[in-house]
């Protein structure tokens, strides 16, 4: 080497393949399990509607909780990931406990009604309190940990409109199964509960993906002089 010659300079390696958020699609696709996911969580509720119109309670609640069993252990023996089946098989194994001690079919749902009033007040509690859930769940989910966005009074506000959305849509759809579970129409309440869960998640996750990246992708505004 010359005396004096510098080394050439390495290339600089940013952050930003590192830092590259997931595509609109691979968030949705983290989120909802993929198609797979979407009918593997659907498959219990849709066993106990039909196996109680056609049959006894207990039998559909044994139908049920051994369908969910059986998809939890087959994706577990793919070796793939059983978030989404052990929530569902979670939710399934709680209602068909309290059903089978009381005897009453719309008691099957009660667990997911209840958890749905609870998490929409929370979702409006967050963004009253400047807090906005949906904020530090993207945080947590796809942000990698980071809450940058609590500086950015933009990112502040959208995160605050998108959890009231949710909030209220959740409320609503909980609501039409609250009143189905006190009029006991126990068939129709299955009917809304297949309904009422993955079509209105998926919009409202589109939308808040959708929100989100474009406001990210928006150059923030310029203070005007002597703002």
């Amino acid at each position: 080497m010359t005396t004096g010659q510098r080394p050439a300079a390495e290339p600089e390696t940013g952050p930003q393949d590192d830092e590259r958020l997931p595509s609109l699609a691979e968030q949705m696709a983290d989120q909802l399990g993929g198609w797979r996911g979407l009918v593997e969580s659907s498959i219990p509720v849709v066993v106990f509607v039909i196996a109680n119109i056609v049959g006894e309670l207990r039998p559909a609640v044994i139908a049920s909780v051994t369908v969910a069993l059986l998809i939890a252990g087959l994706r577990l023996a793919q070796r793939r990931p059983i978030r989404h089946a052990v929530n569902g098989l979670f939710g399934i194994a709680i209602g068909a406990a309290i059903a089978w001690r009381t005897g009453d079919e719309r008691d099957f749902y009660l667990p997911g009604i209840l958890y749905g009033i609870g998490y929409g007040l929370a979702l409006l509690i967050s963004a009253a309190v400047r807090q906005p859930l949906v904020g530090w769940i993207w945080s947590v989910l796809v942000a990698r940990g980071r809450s940058e966005w609590r500086g950015d009074p933009r990112l502040v506000r959208t995160f605050t409109q998108l959890t009231v959305l949710w909030g209220v849509v959740w409320l609503a759809k909980v609501g039409v199964q609250a009143a189905l579970y006190l009029a006991h129409q126990d068939t129709a309440l299955g009917v809304a509960r297949l309904a009422l869960g993955y079509p209105p998640y998926a919009l409202l996750l589109l939308i808040t993906v959708w929100t989100v990246r474009r406001v990210t992708r928006e150059p923030a505004p310029t203070p005007l002089p002597g703002a």
